[in-house]
């Protein structure tokens, strides 16, 4: 009869939010090995009669000093083998999403702790810690297309919130500019999406902008977005004419 195999479980967490138009992630660095002050996603070992959730909202608060304030989920679970130089390692990793989060402070196995533009991590020579960056990629791809089917974009913004608030939010997650009044007309004509609240708020010199809230009994994770938002496809890559004729053998 072969052994059941015995290995340790991790929780990696990505925490997103939006902050000055750019969407960021929540990242430690680290202050022991393997990595040492290498960037990582907050996280660690699951413990003794804890469920992954419960171990991922503590090493969330240990490392950071934050204690989740929005929509958790389990995004995948990765490995055991190859992610860890010190062996196996299974980890159960989550999303996090919020408007806002409360001060941090690093503790526990993280030297210092800061919000970090997701685009610069994603592009960087110097991947994350372990195989975090591949995580952090699909916790934002999770994101980005969970968008156009559900009312997860609302859980960026606050109880209430204008249009021009929702679609800059929209614009932060995808990357891309939205044409405003197409957006308008869209966000509002969408059902189980969104409902006009009554009240206004003044966002420039013009005329006060209509506050809108997510519609009451609406799951901000279910997919119920009909017709969907899409998001705009990506520009497709410039090719240079020479690359698109035969090869010169000219030297």
């Amino acid at each position: 009869m072969t052994k059941p195999l015995t290995i340790p479980i991790a929780v990696d967490i990505v925490a997103l939010t939006v902050i000055d138009h750019t969407l960021h992630t929540l990242v430690v660095r680290r202050g022991i090995d393997p990595f040492k002050n290498h960037l990582a996603l907050p996280g660690g070992f699951l413990r003794e009669g804890e469920q992954t959730e419960e171990g991922a909202a503590r090493e969330l608060e240990e490392e950071t000093g934050i204690t989740p304030p929005g929509h958790l989920e389990q995004l995948c679970t990765y490995g055991p083998v190859g992610r860890d130089p010190r062996g196996p390692v299974l980890s159960v990793a989550y999303l996090l999403l919020a408007p806002s989060f409360s001060p941090t402070h690093a503790g526990g196995d993280a030297a210092g702790v800061l919000w970090h533009p997701v685009d610069a991590l994603l592009a960087a020579n110097s991947p994350l810690a372990f195989d975090h960056s591949r995580i952090l990629a699909d916790g934002v791809e999770r994101a980005r297309s969970k968008i156009e089917y559900s009312p997860l974009a609302t859980s960026f913004c606050g109880p209430e919130f204008t249009i021009t608030q929702l679609r800059t939010t929209y614009e932060a997650i995808w990357g891309a500019a939205l044409d405003p009044r197409n957006f308008h007309r869209k966000a509002t004509k969408t059902a189980s999406f969104i409902e006009p609240t009554g009240g206004t708020v003044r966002e420039g010199a013009g005329r006060p902008a209509a506050l809108y809230r997510l519609a009451p009994g609406v799951d901000e994770t279910a997919f119920v977005l009909d017709p969907p938002l899409r998001r705009p496809a990506a520009p497709a890559p410039a090719s240079s004419p020479k690359s698109a004729s035969a090869p010169s053998t000219q030297e």
